[in-house]
């Protein structure tokens, strides 16, 4: 398997004033391509900035990152851009879906910035909603979908450009406990098949379905540990 992330002594300092603040202080680690990763800490760790760092969406004050291979430490606006549309699938804890639009087309979203044709986004495009189990609610708007439905949109729109990580963000924070047991179950089928997730979130239960976890205190990692098989019994209790 080859790294789909290295990061390599990262700091990152935010100027607040007259004052510095160092939110990561030399952080090091590697995902594998093909690894389940959750990112934990409590607020003020660093794990949203390193999360932010990952998803070039944010710039290292200094260290190196790769990211499938490149090296983006030098890259400017524009091929950031680029890189988060090829390379990186977003879901976010708010779904961030556009509320009057069918979901077909909230998943071509990420096609239309790449320049697919339309007959061939929208065969991708479907294409991903079956794969997360929407086939039929295609044409569905937001206000037609549940809350676990409109994740499953957000997590086919990350899917469909067939990105080398899948970057999720507290991604159960506006769901129940019974549809982030599906959501769950979602992210270990995917992994399954050999997608690439690391995702933030401060829930230990749903970090149990990662296979590992990375633990951020005080801008550093304060534990790296595998978890061996995930776990689907935890939050039935």
């Amino acid at each position: 398997m080859s790294a789909v992330i290295v990061l390599t002594d990262i700091r990152r300092v935010f100027i607040m004033g007259d004052q510095q603040f160092e939110a990561l202080k030399g952080v090091s680690f590697a995902v594998e391509q093909g690894e389940f990763v959750a990112i934990m800490g409590a607020s003020g760790s660093g794990k949203s900035t390193c999360m932010n760092l990952i998803g070039c969406l944010d710039r290292p004050t200094s260290g190196s990152y790769l990211l499938d291979g490149l090296d983006v430490g030098g890259m400017d606006a524009d091929q950031l851009a680029e890189i988060r549309n090829k390379k990186l699938g977003f879901v976010f804890q708010g779904f961030n879906l556009l509320a009057r639009t069918p979901a077909v087309e909230n998943v071509e979203l990420p096609l239309v910035y790449s320049g697919i044709h339309s007959k061939e986004r929208r065969q991708l495009a479907l294409a991903a909603l079956e794969q997360v189990g929407l086939a039929g609610k295609e044409f569905n708007h937001s206000s037609q979908l549940s809350g676990g439905q409109q994740q499953r949109v957000a997590i086919a729109r990350a899917l469909v450009n067939k990105p080398a990580l899948i970057l999720a963000d507290e991604p159960t924070g506006n769901l129940d406990s019974t549809t982030t047991l599906e959501i769950m179950t979602l992210f270990t089928a995917l992994n399954r098949q050999g997608i690439t997730i690391v995702m933030v979130t401060h829930e230990h239960d749903v970090a149990g379905f990662a296979r590992r976890q990375l633990t951020f205190k005080d801008g550093q990692i304060l534990s790296d540990c595998q978890t061996g098989q995930t776990s689907q019994t935890l939050l039935k209790a």
